[in-house]
C-alpha cells in the first residue's frame, strides 16, 4: 500500500496552495468567528475530499483556479456538517480534540457550520460557479436525507441491505461523489462527471463499510473493538448480514441487547461476538473490497500518470487504513 506521502506527492504543492485559499475563504471580522473558524482549521483532519479532487483534475487534465475554487466549497461543506454532526451527536470530542460545540456550545457551534454554508453561495456567487454549486447543493440535501433515514430505520431495527446502502450512498458517498464530480466539471471534462461521479459514489461506500468494520474490531491492526455503533443503536453492514441471515435464537438475542442493553459494556461485547462468530465481518469486508474493485475499474480508462497511480493508491488506502 502506497503511504500517505507518496499518494499526496503528485499534488503537494496544490495542496499547500489550497491551505491558503482555504484559511482565507473562512475570514471574518467578528473576532469571535475568527477565533473558532481557526480552532477548526488547525485540527483538520487528512482531507481527503481536496485530495481526491486535485488528483481528479490532475488526471483529467489540469488544475486551475476552478478547481482550487471547488476544493474550497466542498471542504466548507465538509467542515459544516462536521461541526453540526457533534451537536446532533452532542460528542464532546473530534480526532482527538475537543469539539466545537464543547468548548464554545451548541448555539455558537451551529452558527459556525451555518456561517460555513453560507460562504459556499457567496463564493459560488462572486467566482460564477454556479455549476459547481449545483453539485454541492444536492451533497448538502442528499447528507440530510441519509442521516434522517438513518435516525427513523435505527428506531425499527428492520433495515434491509439495500435501505443500508440508501443510507450510506447519502451520508457518507455523496460527498466524495460529489469531489470527484467537481473535478470533472473544472478541468472542463464534462463528459467525464457521470463517470468520476460514480467512481466517487463506490469508493465512499467501501470508506463507510470500512469504518463499519472498524466498531467491531480487528486483531491484526485494530486492537480492542469498540461497539459504540451497537451503543448508538446504528445499524451497520455486520450486524444487518446477521439480523437477516442468522438462527432465529441469534437474531433475537442481537435484538434484545440492541433495544434494551445497549449501554450494558458486557452485553454490547456480547453482541459485538455475535456479530463476528456469525459470519458479519467477513461478509462485509467482502462487499467493501466489491465497491473497491468497482471503483478502481471505472479509472482503469484514463492514461497512466502520477496522479492516476496516487488516485489508485488512495483509494487502497480508504479500505486497507486501520484508522
Amino acid at each position: 500500500m502506497m503511504k500517505v506521502k507518496e499518494i499526496i506527492d503528485p499534488v503537494s504543492v496544490e495542496m499547500d496552495e489550497f491551505e491558503i485559499r482555504f484559511r482565507e475563504s473562512l475570514a471574518s471580522n467578528v473576532s469571535l468567528l475568527d477565533k473558532v473558524t481557526h480552532y477548526v482549521v488547525k485540527r483538520k483532519g487528512k482531507q481527503m475530499r481536496p485530495l481526491f479532487i486535485f488528483l481528479c483534475s490532475k488526471m483529467l487534465g489540469e488544475v486551475n483556479n476552478r478547481t482550487y475554487d471547488a476544493a474550497t466549497l466542498i471542504e466548507l461543506l465538509h467542515t459544516a456538517t462536521l461541526v453540526h454532526d457533534d451537536v446532533v451527536d452532542d460528542a464532546n470530542e473530534r480526532r482527538g480534540f475537543f469539539s466545537v460545540n464543547a468548548l464554545w456550545k451548541n448555539k455558537i457551534a451551529v452558527l459556525v457550520g451555518d456561517y460555513m454554508l453560507s460562504k459556499i453561495l457567496i463564493l459560488s456567487i462572486e467566482k460564477k460557479n454556479t455549476d459547481i454549486l449545483e453539485v454541492v447543493a444536492r451533497a448538502v440535501k442528499e447528507m440530510s436525507e441519509g442521516e434522517l433515514l438513518q435516525i427513523e430505520k435505527a428506531r425499527r431495527l428492520d433495515i434491509t441491505e439495500d435501505v443500508y446502502y440508501d443510507v450510506i450512498r447519502q451520508k457518507t458517498a455523496s460527498l466524495i461523489s460529489s469531489a470527484c464530480e467537481v473535478a470533472a466539471l473544472s478541468s472542463d471534462r464534462m463528459e467525464e462527471r457521470n463517470n468520476m461521479r460514480e467512481f466517487g459514489e463506490l469508493v465512499g461506500m467501501a470508506f463507510q463499510i470500512k469504518d463499519d468494520i472498524f466498531d467491531y474490531g480487528d486483531p491484526g491492526d485494530i486492537g480492542k473493538p469498540t461497539g459504540s455503533d451497537i451503543r448508538e443503536r446504528k445499524m451497520t453492514l455486520p450486524l444487518i448480514y446477521v439480523l437477516n441471515n442468522a438462527q432465529p435464537e441469534v437474531r433475537n438475542e442481537l435484538i434484545n441487547i440492541v433495544k434494551n442493553h445497549n449501554e450494558n459494556p458486557k452485553k454490547v461485547k456480547r453482541a459485538v461476538d455475535l456479530v463476528i462468530k456469525n459470519g458479519g465481518i467477513d461478509y462485509a469486508h467482502g462487499k467493501m473490497l466489491e465497491f473497491k474493485k468497482r471503483a478502481l475499474d471505472l479509472i482503469e480508462k484514463y492514461p497512466d500518470s502520477d496522479a492516476k497511480r496516487s488516485l489508485q493508491g488512495l483509494v487502497e488506502y480508504t479500505t486497507e487504513r486501520n484508522k
